[in-house]
């Protein structure tokens, strides 16, 4: 008898924490991770900088436990030229990225235009204080 079942115990709705994630948790979990990584890189990084997001992000895109996903960016990346300059042409090349995989899945794009908001800033009506 499944342990959730037993008179008493609480419902799991869904997949517990302690399981492996699906492909959908995976991705959000790496999407906040790498528009947080655009949010703290340089306004104007070094050349060591630059190479270090450079050599991150082409072993990222090899590394992705997805590997559909994974080659898909990877092909993005051949594509579009990562932009490493700066923190805005990352974080507006990394939205655009984003905003290529929302496409494939039919979901909504993001306003590229407000990506410092949403990841680095905070909205301006104050929510995220």
């Amino acid at each position: 008898m499944n342990g959730s079942l037993k008179k008493g115990a609480p419902v799991i709705s869904g997949p517990a924490d302690e399981c492996p994630p699906d492909v959908e948790a995976l991705g959000r979990g790496t999407w906040q991770l790498l528009h947080s990584i655009a949010a703290t890189y340089p306004e104007k990084p070094s050349p060591a900088q630059k190479e270090d997001l450079r050599g991150f992000m082409r072993l990222f895109s090899k590394l992705y436990p997805c590997w559909v996903c994974a080659e898909d960016f990877q092909s993005y990346m051949q594509k579009e030229q990562i932009r490493v300059d700066g923190r805005n042409e990352f974080g507006n090349w990394l939205c655009q990225a984003h905003n290529e995989v929302n496409r494939k899945l039919g979901k909504k794009e993001f306003d590229c235009s407000k990506w410092e908001e949403r990841w680095r800033t905070g909205w301006k009506d104050g929510h995220c204080d």
